[in-house]
């Protein structure tokens, strides 16, 4: 293999793939490096519309969900039906990735099975980097290479971010766990949807954030995320599990992760290093949803990078966080600011799940969600909303935790 690259990508997640793929196609040297063996923590739903965005092939979705249930403390279920505007697709990462990452090699792009152990810049102004080698080339020598700049797409604990970042530059996260476990053979048994995806608001299960129950045809993804220290995320799915009578499915693998829940205030160093997806903050607060913005950033730092290396300016790198803050900044900001209020105690959640049953709150939220971005065809709804969401609010006695 080469030892000099125009790129190289750390992280071959759906972030770093498709910067990699971008990269290769439009010509430049570029390595993937990845390191084969990890699996995060996800509930794996990804909006139709990323079929077309990305060109996903549909054979990936190992399942389609029509609908949610919203399930509050109390037990009471809101199902909120997409109807005929889309649907959310699911997939299985550990065959999502792979099939991303082939993608990448096929661009053209050179794939390295291995882990960064270090890196610095050089008095060139390129950067050295250090790998070792995983997966069946374990054991071997590190291999030394350089690149002229470099994407961190390698998770919320970085590699990329501590070498080049300060320590203190990092964003808040919750920690997610998950369990991939047989579906019921019944597709509908014991309240089991097979076409549904659950979200359960329920402080047992989570005092800051949600569990959920993810069919995935097959298989399904039940976990549940909390940034609470002390709170145990193994116990909470178990006990997920068995309010849902999925306590006696065989368990296929369990995965544990942090999960970003805020973009940081840069993404690239001012020199040769862009953070993108997970490693930059990118997960919708409320949702956790990453998979979609994950490739939107790998495709916005590909752009990035292309720019920089063109015309040697480093204050290009900027343009990836700048687009996408201006595309999403806003809702990630109402989504922070409603897990903020909403997610605080379980009455408030109760409420939540009230209010979820309104069609314009529905129909608003799928819209969104599709479509990623804020539905402004009809304000009135919005207007609607607000007071609707007003009254939920000032129906909780003051001082109530």
């Amino acid at each position: 293999m080469d030892t000099t690259y125009d790129v190289a990508v750390i992280g071959g997640g759906p972030s770093g793939a498709i910067a990699a793929e971008s990269l290769a196609k439009s010509g430049h040297s570029v390595l993937l490096v990845d390191p084969g063996n990890r699996i995060k923590p996800c509930g794996g739903a990804i909006p139709s519309r990323a079929l077309k965005d990305f060109d996903i092939s549909e054979d990936m979705l190992v399942s389609k969900a029509n609908a949610a249930r919203v399930i509050a403390p109390s037990g009471k279920t809101v199902e909120m039906r997409i109807g005929d505007i889309g649907f959310v697709g699911m997939v299985d990462r550990a065959a999502f990735d792979p099939y991303l990452r082939a993608r990448a090699e096929k661009a053209g792009a050179t794939r390295l099975t291995g882990k960064l152990t270090h890196m610095k810049e050089t008095e060139d102004g390129n950067l050295l980097l250090s790998v070792e080698p995983t997966g069946e080339q374990a054991g071997r020598e590190k291999v030394t290479l350089t690149a002229r700049l470099v994407i961190g797409a390698d998770g919320a604990n970085s590699a990329v971010r501590r070498f080049m970042f300060p320590k203190s530059k990092k964003p808040p996260y919750v920690f997610a766990y998950h369990e991939i476990i047989e579906s019921p053979k019944d597709a509908y048994a014991n309240g089991f949807r097979g076409d549904c995806c659950d979200v359960v608001y329920d402080g047992r299960i989570s005092p800051d954030f949600y569990g959920w129950i993810f069919p995935h045809g097959e298989q399904t993804s039940v976990g549940c995320g909390s940034a609470v220290k002390g709170h145990n995320l193994r116990t909470a799915t178990a006990a997920l599990r068995k309010a849902s009578s999925l306590e006696g499915q065989r368990i296929i693998r369990r995965e544990g992760a942090p999960l970003p829940l805020k973009p940081m205030r840069r993404w690239d160093n001012g020199k040769n290093v862009l953070l993108v997806g997970d490693a930059a903050g990118t997960v919708a607060p409320s949702s956790g949803e990453g998979i979609y913005y994950a490739m939107l950033c790998g495709q916005l730092s590909a752009n990035a990078v292309a720019s920089c290396l063109a015309t040697g300016k480093s204050s290009d790198l900027k343009q990836a966080r700048r687009r996408f803050m201006k595309d999403h900044g806003r809702i990630f900001l109402i989504l922070g600011i409603m897990q903020s209020v909403w997610y605080r105690s379980d009455r408030f959640r109760e409420r939540f799940v009230t209010m979820c049953a309104d069609p314009d709150v529905q129909r608003l939220t799928w819209e969104s969600y599709l479509n990623k971005k804020l539905v402004r065809r009809d304000p009135l709804a919005h207007i609607r909303v607000f007071f609707k969401d007003l009254g939920q609010l000032l129906r909780i006695p003051a001082g109530q935790k």
